[in-house]
């Protein structure tokens, strides 16, 4: 994750700002910089790699003035260098931003026809175009940055400073979260708590669709709408913990809501997002070229993004896949003859069981692969190739944000795959590449229907037991949407394919029962309206999550519906997962159990 700082102060603010980058360093980042405004005159100081290389350069050419804003970056548009780090300049508008801008080629484009010249690869230049653009059109500051709002599109967190305007720092949320930190005579701007920890305990988190105008004394927040907001002051424990939980009730809430951020620089590692061009991460030579069949295993959440794998590989590169649970991998003595690649998915790469099942693989001569979140984890260190999914410290025993990471992780790898067998074209590679860029904004367009989720999970909260179903891809979201339901709730539920309905577990539907149906209006939409129909005769209560063109065609009453944007197949499941985890949360929180850290769960199983 990419991590923003932006002070405004009466005395030297570049040694803060790398400083409140260093507690930002558990975030990951490639790159980082600085940019201060001094005397009507914007600087910084960018370096590759880790802050060492920028606190070299500042050491060596000192940064004055006592305004202004700092970055780490995780690459995602263009490769991580000095030109593609943060800050960006354009006449006069410094830019520093989280996440991905998702209609940037477009707006570059039409940038490029005006006349104005690109430096860097990135998404976030355009912002500072845009915003340049505005300005030399007479507009203020305010307005340039509201027009500029208007016109991009995705998840993002930005900070901006003027060359002419000083002593303000603008701000924007979309998605990843912004922290407004208050100090005497002093503001501060972060990604998180944890980098204004030094300077103050005073914060104010911004919400979805928020800007705000930082002056010495005062942040002035305004809505999506442009009308002037109070957001609560909360009082931070940032410096008595390593990772707090923001204005959130929960970690697991938290981690929630980082999804749209971390997803997007997972992304960044499979996909080259200014070509559209899928990829194996850097330093890996993996190819799927000659790849006749992949050996999945993984535990818990982990065998269910295994799972969704398996149904992307096969679809999108018709590589065949067997699929097993790691405590069974390596007593079931399958003949491994025709396997070309053992792929290990794992949140902290130290589960027992799938470390085990990784050595059996490689004592059968196979190569191995792992999809895993802690790169330094013994899993990661024992594999030939890593693969890793960029979520960040998940402090919930219940997986989210590692989660979605690895449904990510698994469908870009299955493009590059279909790309490299030939069943890929150079159109359908970008097809699938534009869906899954816009998985950042539209799992921000799942969390804000959490007032509906909630109000659902107040019903949830009153059974015993519910059922989850789901189709081609939506069957492994019905599997781990029970599996959440049942950790953190402990409410009995289980998910079947809903084909499988009719073969048993329609002998337990009756009023009392609720039937959740994962259902984006696809190519086996029908189909699931039929497993729908067949629990409304019985009287089940149907919740059904779906899309606008899913509830507008249903043919059967459903007791609820959560309703998600119209969306490419291939970003589904990662979106609706979403829906399915705060649906777990919201009941936990209602029933009163322990929401992190549920009772008999470890975060990391390391004994069989």
């Amino acid at each position: 994750m990419c991590g923003i700082i932006g002070i405004i102060s009466s005395e030297p603010v570049a040694p803060r700002l790398v400083d409140a980058l260093k507690r930002l360093e558990y975030r990951g980042y490639d790159s980082a910089g600085v940019a201060t405004v001094d005397g009507g005159r914007l600087a910084r100081r960018r370096a590759e790699g880790k802050l060492i290389n920028l606190e070299k350069v500042l050491a060596a050419d000192p940064l004055p003035g006592t305004v202004g804003i700092g970055h780490t970056r995780w690459a995602t548009h263009g490769v991580p260098n000095e030109t593609n780090a943060h800050p960006h300049f354009v006449d006069g508008v410094a830019v520093v931003h989280n996440g991905i801008i998702e209609n940037f080629a477009e707006l570059k484009a039409a940038l490029v026809a005006d006349g104005s010249e690109f430096a860097s690869q990135t998404d976030t230049e355009v912002v500072a175009h845009l915003l340049a653009k505005h300005r030399r059109a007479g507009l203020p500051a305010r307005d340039a940055m509201r027009a500029m709002l208007g016109e991009v599109r995705g998840a993002y967190a930005l900070a901006v400073i003027f060359e002419d305007d000083p002593e303000t720092i603008l701000a924007a949320r979309n998605g990843p979260p912004l922290a407004v930190g208050e100090g005497t005579g002093e503001m501060f701007l972060g990604s998180d708590a944890i980098a204004l920890s030094p300077f103050t305990d005073s914060v104010r988190y911004l919400e979805d669709g928020d800007w705000a105008v930082l002056s010495r004394g005062s942040a002035t927040i305004f809505d999506a709408k442009g009308e002037e907001v109070a957001r609560p002051l909360r009082r931070s424990v940032g410096k008595a913990f390593y990772v707090d939980k923001g204005n959130h009730r929960h970690f697991m809430q938290k981690e929630i809501y980082e999804q749209p951020e971390v997803i997007g620089h997972t992304l960044g590692a499979y996909v080259d997002l200014t070509t559209g061009r899928s990829r194996v991460p850097v330093g890996q030579d993996l190819s799927f070229s000659n790849v006749r069949r992949i050996a999945i295993s993984a535990c818990g959440t982990g065998f269910y993004a295994g799972l969704m794998g398996r149904y992307f590989f096969e679809r999108y590169a018709r590589i065949a896949c067997d699929l097993d649970v790691a405590s069974e991998f390596r007593y079931r003595e399958s003949p491994l003859d025709d396997v070309d690649l053992a792929l290990f998915v794992s949140q902290s790469g130290e589960t027992a069981d799938t470390l085990a099942s990784l050595r059996y693989a490689k004592e059968q001569g196979l190569a191995t692969a792992a999809v895993v979140n802690v790169q330094e984890s013994t899993i990661a260190r024992e594999s030939r190739y890593v693969l890793p999914t960029l979520a960040g410290p998940e402090i919930g025993v219940a997986s989210t944000k590692a989660f979605t990471c690895q449904l990510t992780a698994l469908a870009a790898l299955s493009v590059r795959a279909g790309v490299e067998r030939g069943v890929l074209d150079g159109a359908a590679e970008l097809e699938l590449t534009r869906a899954l860029a816009e998985a950042p904004r539209l799992v921000n367009e799942a969390l804000k229907l959490e007032d509906a989720v909630e109000k659902l999970a107040r019903d949830m909260a009153t059974h015993r037991h519910a059922l989850f179903l789901g189709r081609g891809f939506s069957f492994p979201i019905a599997l781990e949407g029970a599996l959440k339901l049942k950790e953190l709730s402990y409410i009995h539920a289980e998910g079947y394919a809903a084909g499988e309905l009719k073969h048993g577990p329609i002998a337990l539907i009756d009023e009392t029962m609720p039937v959740v149906v994962i259902a984006p209006h696809d190519r086996v939409f029908e189909k699931t309206v039929s497993n729908m129909q067949e629990v409304a005769a019985r009287g089940g209560k149907i919740v059904l999550v779906t899309d606008a063109s899913g509830a507008a065609a249903k043919a059967v009453g459903a007791h609820s519906t959560i309703v998600l944007p119209d969306m490419p197949e291939i970003v589904a499941p990662i979106a609706y997962a979403v829906i399915l985890q705060m649906l777990a949360y919201h009941t936990a929180v209602q029933m009163g159990t322990d929401v992190d850290q549920p009772r008999n769960l470890a975060k990391s199983v390391t004994v069989e």
